[in-house]
């Protein structure tokens, strides 16, 4: 399973990563960083629908998302 980690003192909030997500599990947080900024979250339950992409990752100007990705396994990929 691929997964992204948010920092959320770097999260200014601009969103642009909610719009690239191709799954869309990025969302607007309710809770806002020691900035004022409110932050970008993926909720728990969707972070299985990650593909490791890194869309996100790329698009953030803020530099604070990281992006770990799961290699297949050969039997996955013979299937």
């Amino acid at each position: 399973m691929s997964r992204i980690a948010i920092d959320e003192e770097r999260c200014k909030g601009c969103l642009l990563c909610v719009e690239v997500c191709p799954k869309s599990i990025i969302v607007a947080s309710s809770r806002f960083n020691t900035k004022g900024y409110k932050v970008a979250e993926v909720p728990e339950a969707a972070m299985e629908k990650c593909t490791g992409c890194a869309s996100c990752a790329q698009m953030c100007p803020d530099v604070a998302i990281k992006v770990w990705r799961t290699a297949k396994s050969k039997a996955k990929e013979n299937a």
